[in-house]
């Protein structure tokens, strides 16, 4: 079962949230939030699968609560969507920077957003390649004068290549059929990855790709 946090300062959506994701066999609506404070006491209560935070809301933001919620060691398996009606790419910049594993805009079909709980509960990044490379392109930009030291040499050329790729937006079957290797060998280097890099999620190793210059804006892996 899917535990979900729903997080909004609107009444009538985390109503129709709840309604939606209640309605599906393999997920529960464990606890709403109205605000930011409240979105993170209820995390560290609740310890949920997956929160679907707004972006604005009173008494914190949804940023800034995303970003207490992910430092929490005890909530390490806890992903985050951030929701918003804007889809601003300062927004989305700063949600993947923060940690979380998702983007999604409100009026996001219903389909889509059961489909998006699932993608980020099994450890996937909610991000297409074209958001992708368009935001973190402009994150890397802002960070350039302050890249992370990472140590990459502990990875295998082989998982730099996959990292790369990661980098560019690519899914696990996109990137077997660039490197010819099944999709299994793709998740398992891509876990493998996250391991020895120390990272949550799949988002995270899109922001290392950036940050540590293995791919740049421009660039073509």
């Amino acid at each position: 079962m899917i535990r979900v946090l729903l997080a909004d300062d609107q009444t009538l959506i985390r109503a129709g949230f709840r309604a939606l994701l209640d309605a599906e066999p393999d997920m529960e609506v464990v606890a709403e939030a109205g605000t930011g404070r409240e979105a993170v006491r209820l995390a560290m209560r609740e310890a949920p699968d997956v929160i679907l935070m707004d972006i604005r809301m009173p008494d914190g933001d949804g940023l800034a609560a995303a970003r207490q919620i992910l430092a929490e060691p005890r909530l390490a398996q806890t992903r985050v969507i951030i929701l918003t009606t804007f889809e601003l790419d300062e927004y989305i910049a700063e949600a993947v920077r923060a940690g979380a594993a998702g983007f999604l805009v409100k009026d996001t079909e219903p389909e889509e957003l059961i489909r998006a709980v699932r993608v980020v509960h099994d450890g996937d990044a909610l991000l297409s390649p074209s958001v992708t490379r368009r935001i973190m392109a402009q994150l890397a930009m802002h960070s350039r004068a302050a890249a992370r030291t990472v140590p990459l040499g502990q990875i295998t050329g082989r998982e730099r290549e996959v990292l790369a790729l990661v980098g560019e937006g690519l899914n696990n079957a996109e990137i077997a059929e660039q490197l010819f290797i099944t999709p299994l060998t793709a998740k398992t280097h891509v876990s493998r990855i996250m391991t020895k890099l120390q990272v949550r999620d799949r988002a995270q190793l899109v922001v290392l790709a950036y940050e540590s210059g293995l791919v740049q804006p421009g660039w073509s892996s």
